[in-house]
């Protein structure tokens, strides 16, 4: 009897039609439909995870959002890639532009050059490109983010620059009384001669072979001496040694005049002079051996060779001519 309602947990009877009878089935408890279920569960995973594994390191294969990832990385590599090589033709029209803004036109209007350092100078201070560091940035698109930033600098000093020459353009005709075309005596033959050249020579006080940076116009002391262009007095010096009394002329557009071992000084610092100005009488003073006037041109910071300008062929008359104009417009 126990055996039979030990039997009655795990069996019933079911009523079947087409024979019209009871027909014992077993019952499935729910616990063993719930086991049944968590190791189908765990096998459709196993089954899954085995799928992928053969597919992606037995095979080969990508996933299919491996492969679109890759394709989407792929087209914008390339689109970078294109980029770049315009970027390439953009800079070499820089590079173009600022050679020609360099060796022509701030050349012509006597403006200082832009160092390859202030064109070419990144971004300082602070790491601008730190985001790039996170998440595998690819070093074409951290490449491509620095060169967009230096070709900005570089447009803007570019830009900057036109600004400069265009407004030193508007000028350009004062930028002719600022070249020291005119002789600093006034020329009249036999009465000077060049006792030395710009170049290197023998110094006469030394004996040693040294560079002369400018010319030496041998004369008679009180002779008078005048500005070689248009400009502001930036230095007057009384000196022992050295240059003695001096004037140092500042024309604009990179141009200085040097007047040296003079006599006696006529103008101030600050004062401004035209071509033709009255500067002082020459003489002896300072490191000098004998009554002469020393003139330099300096082009840029640098002594360069006075004899590329001076006219020492102009007419005495004329000379003096300029000289009384320049005198009575300043009265």
């Amino acid at each position: 009897m126990d055996y039979i309602c030990a039997m009655s947990k795990s069996w019933k009877y079911i009523f079947n039609k087409d024979t019209l009878s009871y027909e014992m089935v077993r019952e499935r408890t729910a616990r063993r439909r719930f086991i049944k279920s968590i190791l189908l569960f765990i096998g459709s995973i196993a089954a899954a995870f085995l799928y992928v594994w053969i597919y992606t390191s037995v095979l080969g294969q990508d996933l299919p959002k491996t492969v679109i990832i890759k394709k989407n990385n792929a087209r914008w590599s390339s689109r970078l890639e294109v980029m770049n090589r315009q970027l390439d033709r953009h800079d070499e029209l820089l590079s173009s532009l600022a050679m020609r803004d360099n060796d022509i036109y701030r050349e012509v209007f006597g403006m200082y050059a832009i160092p390859e350092e202030v064109r070419n100078a990144g971004y300082g201070g602070v790491n601008r490109y730190s985001y790039l560091d996170y998440g595998g940035c690819p070093d074409l698109l951290r490449k491509t983010v620095v060169r967009l930033d230096m070709l900005t600098k570089k447009t803007y000093v570019q830009s900057r620059s036109f600004d400069e020459i265009a407004a030193v353009a508007k000028h350009s005709g004062d930028m002719v009384l600022c070249v020291p075309a005119l002789a600093p005596i006034c020329p009249v033959p036999g009465s000077y001669h060049i006792s030395s050249y710009y170049g290197r020579r023998l110094d006469p006080v030394y004996g040693k072979t040294a560079f002369h940076e400018g010319i030496d116009f041998a004369m008679p002391s009180g002779n008078g001496i005048y500005s070689t262009a248009d400009g502001v007095v930036e230095t007057v010096r009384h000196e022992f040694y050295g240059y003695g009394n001096s004037v140092v002329v500042d024309h604009g557009f990179g141009y200085k005049t040097r007047y040296a071992h003079m006599k006696t000084i006529a103008v101030h610092e600050g004062d401004a002079v035209k071509r033709g100005s009255f500067l002082g009488l020459s003489g002896n003073s300072g490191k000098s051996t004998g009554p002469h006037l020393h003139y330099e041109v300096i082009y840029k910071g640098r002594q360069v060779n006075p004899l590329n300008y001076l006219d020492l062929s102009m007419d005495p008359v004329a000379y003096m001519s300029l000289v009384d104009k320049v005198k009575g417009g300043q009265q």
